[in-house]
């Protein structure tokens, strides 16, 4: 399996979380479902005790989340996990990883453009630092800015990247940040509050209140194989994206960016199972994710799609950890036909693999129950793509000769997996194939290369992708004149 796992002391299945170097439990709870939208009777702290009770180690919220990081606090208050009140169980809070999210995509910004929630929970949020330092006063302080010494997340994640915009605010003066800038990304901030650094300017008391940092997104897997490609620092510790049977009908994550988050070391997180409710009857045609009390499904599965299998999926995918899901449901009597919480641990032990004709027939299943149109919130499939951006490389670092031959070299960026994949690129000069390159995850923004000699004048060059069905894209093409020797 390649899998780093063993139990926790209540015997749930645990894996390694990438470069975090953290054990977490398969299942983890999701801040959502009832924890942020209560139905009427339905407890959220209870949800979260229930957890905890079983073993759970892996604990989701937001600052958008609605009340949820309040029923966080509830709940720990009465566990014991707050700092500085009589009876902190340090081990037990050092034993869990809690994270939470921010969508600020600034940690310094003059303008108001701060991000796709500058206003949430009736709070403007000023900067992605102001939203950490609000998650941990909802989580264990007064709720209103105050949090005590010792108070800490194990993970910011920078959530619902859409957009390379995006990406390149989130980046913005992360090497070098000026705090006398109109705007610093994210990334810099969070760095601050991860070494307890002020390179931001915003960090003046120098805390260091957040022990990893990551990534979250739902719709475009080319938006965050570029963030992770961008990381030269090497900050971004873990993955937080959607991922089901239904993935590989979009432009999929399990072949494009999963594979290169591993590839990277990081943490894969899953999530969005069971699309967001929609595989069991809620109406995707909307296109937004559930809002509402009456958008949380209070059921097991369903008789015509269970829903072990579906979470037994997400953890069979190569390169996933763990998953989260939230909890609609609890019962006393733990009986997994009717409590969510029990079905989806129980679901969540697995210690091998599914088979691949294991998968494929759950595929199968989800698409003739649920149909293909429940992944509203993922870019439409494109198919295998033609290798990006190819280009003759003419630079000191990539033109060189040996005595009386002259080389050149075709660059590259990979292409964008359809349902199989990647395995190759195949190259040609004009209608001859002259190479082929095995296709690895682009883990940096280092293009693929290969090294022309030995035919001066002008030539086209082509390259296309071969993945491992066997299919071909459409070339990319390119031409160049290579000196005479």
């Amino acid at each position: 399996m390649g899998r780093r796992q063993r139990n926790t002391q209540n015997g749930l299945m645990t894996r390694m979380l990438g470069k975090t170097g953290r054990m977490a439990t398969t299942f983890g709870l999701g801040g959502q479902g009832s924890i942020q939208w209560p139905r009427r009777g339905v407890d959220g702290e209870k949800i979260i005790d229930k957890a905890l009770g079983k073993g759970v180690t892996y604990f989701d919220t937001s600052n958008i989340y609605g009340p949820s990081q309040l029923t966080f606090g509830k709940a720990f208050r009465r566990l014991h996990l707050v700092p500085e009140v009589p009876g902190y169980d340090r081990r037990l809070r050092k034993n869990l990883f809690l994270a939470s999210k921010t969508h600020m995509r600034y940690s310094v910004a003059a303008s108001e453009a701060l991000g796709p929630n500058s206003v949430s929970n009736g709070a403007r949020v000023r900067n992605a630092i102001h939203d950490v330092r609000r998650s941990l006063s909802q989580i264990f302080g007064d709720g209103r800015g105050g949090y005590p010494k010792g108070a800490y997340l194990d993970l910011v994640q920078i959530h619902n990247i859409n957009t390379l915009e995006e990406v390149d605010a989130i980046f913005e003066g992360l090497e070098n940040p000026d705090p006398h800038a109109e705007h610093i990304g994210a990334l810099a901030g969070l760095l601050d509050l991860r070494d307890g650094t002020n390179r931001t300017g915003a960090n003046p008391a120098e805390e260091k209140l957040v022990r990893h940092i990551g990534i979250t997104g739902h719709w475009n897997s080319p938006a965050y194989m570029e963030a992770i490609q961008r990381d030269r620092l090497g900050i971004i510790d873990t993955l937080l994206i959607a991922i089901n049977p239904n993935d590989k009908l979009y432009l999929n994550h399990q072949n494009n960016v999963i594979p290169v988050a591993k590839a990277k070391g990081l943490g894969v997180i899953g999530m969005k199972i069971f699309s967001d409710g929609v595989m069991y009857g809620r109406d995707s045609g909307s296109r937004t994710f559930s809002h509402q009390p009456e958008d949380v499904y209070m059921k097991v599965g369903s008789k015509e799609l269970p829903s072990p299998p579906l979470i037994q999926y997400a953890l069979s995918v190569p390169g996933v950890d763990i998953l989260i899901a939230g909890i609609g449901n609890i019962d006393d009597s733990d009986d997994p036909h009717v409590d969510q919480l029990v079905s989806n641990i129980d679901a969540a032990q697995l210690r091998e693999p599914l088979s691949p004709d294991d998968m494929r027939r759950i595929e199968e299943r989800t698409y003739e129950i649920a149909g293909g149109d429940t992944n509203y919130f993922q870019r439409p499939a494109t198919g295998l793509t033609p290798p990006r951006a190819l280009r003759a490389d003419c630079d000191s670092g990539y033109y060189e000769y040996k005595i009386g031959t002259p080389a050149i070299y075709l660059a590259w960026d990979c292409s964008y997996a359809g349902a199989s994949p990647l395995a190759s690129y195949e190259i040609f000069r004009n209608e001859q194939k002259i190479g082929e390159v095995a296709h690895h995850p682009q883990t940096t923004q280092d293009p693929f290369r290969f090294r022309i000699e030995d035919s001066p004048g002008l030539h086209i060059y082509r390259v296309r992708a071969v993945d491992q069905g066997g299919n071909r894209s459409p070339w990319a093409e390119v031409p160049i004149t290579c000196p005479s020797a």
